[in-house]
């Protein structure tokens, strides 16, 4: 890699190394220091110094666990302070937004296409009033604006040239997008929205600190909507079981009719530990966007599972199968996605994506597989900041997929999140 990639990629971990001391000294790396109050043993150890040793017996139990032995206690516990917002909550609406500045060193068009730049991604700004059904009908919304590099994958496309937001370009790699603006309406149990809102299906999302990794999976991108123009119902049955359903004019339409499908699913609790999730979309998704009528069925099955107290396991799969209006297949996907996170402390996680995806009418018109796996941490120096290295690898043995090495691509990427 060359030189200047590498300075670049940690341009962006300084940079939110810097705002986070600025904000609020919550360095982990400091935590020794949270044993000063309480070890009053006369000790050099129970100050600041990064040490590794802990404060001993001759504290009498003085110590909480905050003071551990060396690095396995500075992993283990943070502190990440109070998170402040810009503009905060006002008459019960709230405004809020985040920037995410990134680098990629190489372009896979899942959203991250515009490799070797340190890039704005996503610069981000909501107003919500989020509905209160505790004491009956209560009414709310939200609407979303973002600006950056991520924003042509996110404007209602599916209706080209038309669309809502869909010309709303800055030359070159760089727009503006608004992926969401409904209202809701809510009495007890049941709530419905209507407008323009983001899908029900998958695990991962558009917005960037919802996501573990700084990529994405091919599933997500070629298989999924983003967004929908229409109505949707939500149901919380008991403590245990949420319905979803409604009616929207298609995929990643604006307020324009790209299509006529049913959108629903089911949340289930099944245990303290494991929660599936089934989400589906039926009917006809569009007519332009691959250039012809589009229809048919499709469905994301999620199981998330809380392993330990640390360790979360999510298994996913997607089934998409559409045909056009002479019954000829546009697109046949099938895939399975698995992730694996492990969360060291507050301040600190790890994890890893595996990712099978088996196309037909994506990438080419003949069956053929991708396989993506992602290691990555998550950093948060602070409540307000999040950094995500990764590194990524990719396989395409029938080099569809348009790769960096034709079958192969190796890509190191990292983004830093500042949420106000």
């Amino acid at each position: 890699m060359k030189l200047s990639k590498i300075a670049m990629m940690a341009a962006i971990a300084c940079a939110s190394y810097t705002s986070s001391m600025t904000a609020n000294a919550n360095d982990p790396f400091q935590l020794v220091s949270h044993c000063a109050a309480s070890c009053d043993c006369g000790e050099p150890v129970c100050g600041c110094e990064l040490v590794d040793t802990g404060c001993g017996d001759s504290c009498d139990g003085g110590c909480d666990s905050a003071c551990g032995c060396g690095l396995g206690s500075m992993l283990g516990e943070c502190d990440l302070g109070e998170q402040w917002s810009l503009f905060g909550e006002h008459c019960g609406v709230s405004v809020g937004g985040w920037l995410q500045l990134g680098y990629h060193s190489a372009g896979n068009s899942l959203f991250n296409s515009y490799p070797d730049h340190l890039q704005l991604q996503q610069a981000w700004l909501y107003a919500e009033k989020a509905i209160d059904t505790s004491c009956g009908f209560d009414i709310g919304g939200r609407v979303d604006y973002m600006y950056g590099t991520d924003s042509q994958d996110t404007q209602a496309f599916g209706t080209d040239p038309r669309g809502w937001d869909n010309s709303w370009d800055n030359g070159g790699n760089y727009g503006r997008a608004m992926p969401q603006l409904y209202v809701e309406a809510g009495y007890g149990d049941f709530s419905v929205k209507a407008g323009h809102f983001y899908t029900l299906i998958g695990y991962e999302v558009v917005t960037a600190p919802d996501n573990f990794f700084y990529s994405h999976a091919y599933t997500m991108y070629n298989s999924e909507p983003f967004t929908h123009t229409g109505v949707l119902g939500t149901y919380n049955v008991n403590d245990r079981v949420t319905a979803y359903g409604g009616y929207t004019m298609g995929w990643d339409s604006g307020f324009d009719d790209n299509g006529d499908n049913f959108l629903g699913g089911l949340s289930v609790a099944m245990t303290d530990s494991l929660t599936l999730t089934y989400a589906t979309a039926i009917g006809r998704f569009g007519d332009l966007p691959l250039g012809t009528p589009e229809k048919g069925y499709m469905h994301s099955i999620v199981a998330d599972v809380a392993v330990t107290d640390n360790l979360q396991y999510i298994f996913q799969n997607d089934w998409l199968d559409t045909d056009d209006a002479t019954g000829a297949t546009v697109r046949k996907t099938f895939d399975i996605n698995q992730y694996l996170i492990y969360s060291i402390s507050d301040c600190l996680a790890v994890g890893g994506r595996f990712e099978w995806y088996n196309q037909e009418g994506v990438y080419s018109a003949q069956e053929s597989d991708i396989y993506a796996l992602t290691t990555g941490i998550n950093y948060k120096p602070h409540a307000n900041v999040i950094v995500r290295p990764e590194v990524r690898w990719d396989w395409d043995e029938d080099q569809v997929a348009g790769l960096e090495d034709g079958d192969k691509q190796t890509t190191f990427g990292v983004d830093t999140i500042f949420l106000f």
